[in-house]
């Protein structure tokens, strides 16, 4: 199962990466950590909004209102969870933002539609039998360097709900291992630099460089 952090593939140098990616994997399935920008995509892929997307599109694949081919092989994981492969895969899009909160989803606009609310996060902690997590908002103690203090106390909630085996994360650009209770917790390298492979019945995950264009 192919693993991927952002992309930011609205760029075509990006775009050109993220495929190679998809190339030199030869996967049937994919998982994504937001920040993707680009959604017609070779294989069936499941991935979380980031803060950096095309927010029309993603407003729409979270209604279902979206029938073009262009967009057939990307579904949304807001949260809610999908099983694949023998494994319960579960997502929550966006990143946190203090002033948007407590605001119901409907109240969000424009760009601001990057941003998951205290019902995404209620509705998250509500799934049941999840083994691999997708955020791109790392939990406390993940050490990614940043010129700000690293963690949210409602991927925090999250996982202490949930306790999946596994929590993938994007935003940060950078590959750090660590844990959370008895989550491993991954912060996914950029699609430009690496690609992973994730083994359902073990949940190992490999590293890979990302080839050439």
């Amino acid at each position: 199962m192919l693993v991927l952090g952002d992309a930011h593939a609205n760029e075509s140098d990006r775009r050109q990466a993220l495929f190679a990616a998809y190339r030199a994997a030869d996967a049937d399935v994919a998982l994504q950590v937001g920040d993707l920008y680009y959604y017609d995509l070779p294989v069936q892929t499941y991935f979380i909004a980031g803060n950096n997307e095309d927010f029309d599109v993603v407003e729409a694949l979270r209604h279902g209102r979206v029938s073009s081919s262009d967009v057939e092989n990307a579904t949304l994981l807001a949260s809610d969870a999908v099983d694949l492969q023998g494994i319960r895969v579960g997502g929550l899009s966006g990143n946190y933002a203090p002033t948007q909160f407590e605001k119901s989803r409907d109240e969000l606009e424009g760009d601001r539609r990057r941003h998951f609310v205290r019902e995404d996060v209620e509705a998250a902690k509500e799934l049941e039998d999840v083994d691999v997590f997708l955020t791109h908002e790392a939990p406390h103690g993940t050490p990614v360097v940043e010129d700000y203090d690293v963690g949210c106390k409602y991927v925090d909630e999250i996982l202490e709900a949930l306790e999946p085996d596994l929590c993938l994360v994007g935003h940060h650009h950078e590959h750090t291992e660590s844990t959370f209770g008895p989550t491993r917790v991954v912060t996914l390298g950029p699609v430009w630099e690496s690609y992973y492979d994730l083994e359902p019945e073990t949940l190992e995950l490999a590293r890979y460089e990302t080839p050439d264009a």
